[in-house]
């Protein structure tokens, strides 16, 4: 089959299916995208520069669509050279979020289309208005709604869409959700799976060493921003260090902003968290390594005492999967997205996300009754086993492209024909 995916980081959420399908040898795989270095054997990269921002007489509301049809502009240029080359794709894969994918339908109008929606704004009910202490100002709310426009445009290709979890779905309005296919990312189990050793070797991280002896709490974001709890889990700090002089924490994440916004006075979200709580924490027990090296990640997750993920009521991170595939015991906030994973004294506990006291009361809970530890990691993994497994996620998005793109992807040899003997 012939394939085209479009993302503007090659390879965004379609890492698995695209190397499942070069593996094959016997597909053409198209990833249009933006220049990076990131490469997949058997993929033919075809790059689109990314156009210039929207003038600054774009009105604040619109510049997100502006942006995306301009995309979507290059993205058809790119496209149209492709087609006068020849190319057919016999679908189209890729993420709506950017815009990229609105022109194709007038470029293959005969090609199936399988858009990624990853997420409905709206102005109440989910991420917006959710943290009193980050109110939204109702004069916001126009640029809100109007992030959904390209969303609207997807929508109305007349074509097929995926999305990771029900929660997403249900961000979509009723007339959208049917749309829209349920297609569960899987984990490599194989490569996050427990390991008992991982706590009796010392495991360095920064310039704290947890030792064997030692409770490790593990945070992980992709930017430590209140939008993950960030704010909260560093206002834990000071009631678990002073529960526990064995207990060490490691806080992964850069000091950007991945959805939200910087601090309003400037500086980064950490440095306002110190000057709150920083007087009240063990420097010394405390480490913030930014953005690490994967095999480093997979092994404080593996040596992790208690794990703790937080999230607004917004997309849930890749970090959450894999935490529960490596059998973590996880503490996370009782929002939408952790609670279609997470089932409270099953494969987790949860806290509520505005409560740091009962939030450190939570981990603590986890640290030191060895019962509970142990029954919530077994469950997080069986769990992953049975809802993450990779294969399972592979052999469904081949069956949802098999069916509408109307052939199988991987046609049966054609039986050789019985050789007849001669008769003399």
């Amino acid at each position: 089959m012939k394939f085209l995916f479009v993302h503007q980081n090659f390879p965004g959420q379609f890492l698995h299916i695209v190397r499942h399908l070069c593996q094959a040898r016997h597909h053409e795989v198209v990833f249009i995208t933006e220049p990076n270095a990131n490469e997949i054997r058997g993929v033919r990269k075809v790059p689109y520069m990314k156009p210039p921002m929207s003038s600054p007489e774009t009105h604040t509301a619109a510049r997100e669509l502006d942006g995306g049809v301009r995309r979507a502009e290059a993205v058809w240029r790119v496209a149209m050279n492709l087609d006068s080359l020849g190319f057919r794709p016999d679908i189209i894969i890729g993420h709506h979020g950017w815009g990229e994918m609105l022109n194709l339908v007038d470029v293959w109008p005969d090609a199936p289309l399988l858009g990624y929606f990853e997420f409905y704004y709206a102005t109440a009910r989910a991420d917006v208005g959710f943290d009193p202490e980050f109110p939204s100002h109702p004069t916001d709310f126009p640029r809100i709604r109007a992030k959904n426009a390209i969303n609207h445009i997807a929508l109305n290709l007349g074509q097929h869409g995926q999305a990771p979890t029900r929660w997403q779905i249900s961000t979509y309005p009723d007339w959208a959700q049917k749309q829209i296919n349920l297609l569960w990312e899987g984990v490599n189990l194989d490569i996050c799976q427990p390991d008992p050793a991982a706590r009796k070797a010392p495991l360095k991280v920064g310039n704290m060493t947890i030792g064997p002896n030692d409770k490790l709490v593990t945070y992980v974001s992709r930017d430590l921003e209140p939008y993950r709890g960030f704010h909260l889990m560093m206002r834990t700090l000071p009631h678990l260090m002073q529960a526990r002089k064995d207990l060490k924490v490691v806080m992964v994440g850069s000091d950007g902003v991945s959805y939200g916004v910087m601090p309003p006075g400037g500086g980064t979200w950490r440095e306002m968290m110190m000057k709150e709580v920083g007087d009240r924490i063990d420097l010394s027990r405390v480490v913030f390594p930014g953005r690490v090296q994967y095999d480093l990640y997979l092994s404080l997750l593996k040596r992790s005492d208690a794990h703790v993920y937080l999230t607004y009521p917004f997309v849930a991170s890749w970090s959450l999967r894999e935490a529960m595939a490596i059998g973590c015991a996880i503490i996370g906030s009782a929002t939408q997205p952790v609670q279609e994973f997470v089932t409270d004294g099953r494969t987790g506990l949860l806290a509520s996300f505005f409560d740091p006291p009962g939030l450190a009361d939570r981990i603590l809970e986890v640290l030191e009754n060895k019962a509970l530890n142990a029954r919530l990691r077994a469950n997080a993994r069986k769990y992953a086993e049975k809802n993450l497994a990779m294969q399972d996620y592979i052999d469904k998005y081949r069956a949802l492209i098999e069916r509408l793109a109307g052939m199988p992807i991987d046609p049966k040899p054609r039986a050789k024909p019985a050789r007849t003997k001669r008769t003399r």
